[in-house]
């Protein structure tokens, strides 16, 4: 049996994470280090702490009951000294408003599967399933197979939001226990995407290839950030990468970018550096639509 592993979050109700209404199972930790990720919680693999200043109504009860003395009320709100703080979550039970939040908490199998199966009429009468996110789910590689095998019994559909940032090996594996892929496409370019991501891509690109020739249904997501990808160049690899997989051709979705990530980065005490990222307008999202049609791609914006 697998050792429990830090889970970020339970989404249910999720409608654009796969077909029909699912749960989505959000693991923490992730390879890359997208400079947009609008979830910068699910990088680190280790568990962080979180606090919104504006929810603080002043109460000492988190400074009073810290076991280990780590917190101060200042002018600016609770101040944690991070040496001092163990992680040990007592600050967060006891905030009456919430205002500090662990990021991840160890979960064993079973309990994600009895959180899972807290859906199934729903995702039974919507004909859809659990996806498994991140972060990247395929870090955690010998927990998600055990949890798409616990699914499988269930006759539950599953799919797999991943970056294919993995071993060619361990993604054939868990293609063989799910029903459904999500892969983003974020760079054609090599050094850019390194440089934007912190990883190449030529094993992201070969893994794809090697998912679409097994025939599975699959996804792909291109998050639209102005100033990084959306050139012409870049639609026009991509779109050109898309057309030469082999099988059935994938739904394009086209994920445009947008600054909500900066509060987060706030209430994790970390610089967020914008840089040249911009929400792409209209006009542009409909003009890299317009290319992908002529190519005779399936696409839309969102999903």
């Amino acid at each position: 049996m697998e050792q429990p592993t830090l889970i970020f979050d339970i989404k249910r109700y999720a409608i654009n994470d796969g077909p029909g209404i699912r749960i989505t199972v959000f693991f923490k930790g992730c390879p890359l280090k997208c400079k947009w990720c609008h979830n910068p919680e699910s990088i680190p693999s280790y568990q962080e702490k979180m606090y919104a200043n504006e929810k603080c109504i002043g109460s000492i009860e988190c400074v009073k009951n810290c076991p280990n003395n780590a917190l101060t009320l200042t002018p600016n709100g609770i101040v944690t000294n991070t040496e001092l703080c163990k992680m040990c979550g007592i600050c967060a039970d006891i905030c009456p408003t919430k205002a500090i939040e662990m990021m991840g908490k160890q979960m064993t199998v079973e309990q994600v599967m009895s959180e899972i199966k807290k859906e199934t009429i729903l995702m039974d009468q919507s004909e859809g399933g659990v996806t498994f996110s991140g972060g990247e789910p395929l870090l955690h590689y010998n927990f998600l197979i055990e949890l798409l095998d616990a699914c499988g019994k269930e006759d539950i559909h599953r799919c797999i939001d991943t970056s294919a940032f993995s071993s060619q090996d361990r993604l054939l594996e868990v293609a063989k226990k799910s029903e459904h892929f999500l892969f983003d496409l974020k760079l054609m370019n090599s050094k850019k995407h390194e440089e934007w991501t912190g990883v190449p891509n030529e094993n992201i690109l070969e893994n794809i290839k090697t998912i679409a020739a097994t025939g599975i249904d699959y996804n792909i997501r291109i998050p639209l950030i102005s100033g990084v990808n959306d050139d012409l160049e870049n639609i026009h690899e991509s779109a050109k990468f898309i057309t030469s997989l082999v099988g059935k051709k994938p739904i394009v979705n086209i994920l445009p970018f947008h600054n909500i990530a900066e509060r987060k980065y706030q209430k994790l005490g970390r610089a967020y550096e914008k840089g040249i990222m911009k929400e792409p307008s209209i006009e542009k999202q409909n003009e890299l639509i317009s290319i992908f049609k002529s190519y005779d791609i399936n696409v839309m914006i969102g999903g």
